[in-house]
């Protein structure tokens, strides 16, 4: 991980921001390392749906290559 750090402006409602300032706050924590950790899971959780979402991509396109529907028996075959 890169050490390098970058300023950022985000638009947060200001209730809510208030509010999770205060949490972080009282609790001792950085705020902008609770984002941080936030956008990281979310990086992480794309990146998991995405394998996943590859993988079962390429079982049904295997699965579409060899089921009888695709030997063109009609002209929708292609669809189905």
């Amino acid at each position: 991980m890169s050490c390098i750090m970058a300023l950022k402006t985000f638009n947060i409602d200001e209730k809510i921001y208030k509010q999770y300032s205060d949490h972080c706050k009282k609790s001792g924590i950085s705020m902008s390392k609770q984002v941080e950790k936030f956008i990281e899971s979310e990086l992480e959780s794309f990146k998991s749906k995405s394998s996943s979402s590859n993988s079962k991509a390429e079982h049904q396109q295997a699965a579409h290559e060899t089921s009888p529907a695709n030997s063109h028996e009609h002209t929708f075959a292609k669809y189905c």
